[in-house]
């Protein structure tokens, strides 16, 4: 049974639990790439939710360990409250593909195949996790690997998901 350990208030944002860094709320960089089936995703689109956008690459060791507690993550909230962006950054399809096959097959990715968006969003190492706001406002961001799974972490992602219900009301 999942406790929400984190409560918001009106106009008073859930407190992260340790190893998320608020950040100022400034606008996300564009992010618009397609995906290993070729879809386009545009994070302008998804205004009005969550989002977790996540940077890794198959080389990066943490990336490997955090990935399966990433799907636990998709599993618990549904996109329409907490869509989970994952960016492979600068590398071949075929790379991303076999990484995601071996350690969570049930995961689909965006490729920034010449690292462009990355750059624009200037991750601090990888795996690198920035959450936006139903505005498209950056507001936390999580630098290395971690287990999304944790009890903290899965209650103040169900906050901030459930602020985009309180706000549709």
């Amino acid at each position: 049974m999942l406790l929400l350990l984190f409560v918001a208030t009106a106009g008073h944002a859930a407190q992260p639990p340790a190893g998320l860094m608020a950040l100022d709320g400034r606008p996300a960089p564009a992010l618009k790439l397609t995906d290993l089936d070729g879809r386009t995703v545009d994070l302008a689109s998804l205004r009005g939710r969550w989002v977790m956008v996540h940077f890794w690459a198959s080389w990066c060791g943490p990336c490997r360990r955090e990935m399966p507690t990433l799907v636990t993550v998709m599993r618990t909230l549904p996109p329409e409250r907490l869509t989970v962006l994952l960016v492979n950054t600068a590398e071949s399809e075929d790379d991303a593909f076999a990484f995601l096959a071996s350690v969570a097959p049930e995961l689909s990715t965006l490729l920034d195949r010449d690292g462009q968006a990355t750059a624009r969003w200037q991750p601090r190492g990888l795996p690198s996790t920035f959450l936006v706001d139903p505005d498209g406002r950056l507001r936390y961001l999580a630098l290395g690997g971690r287990d999304w799974s944790a009890p903290a972490y899965l209650a103040f992602l169900g906050e901030l998901a459930a602020s985009n219900e309180d706000s549709r009301k």
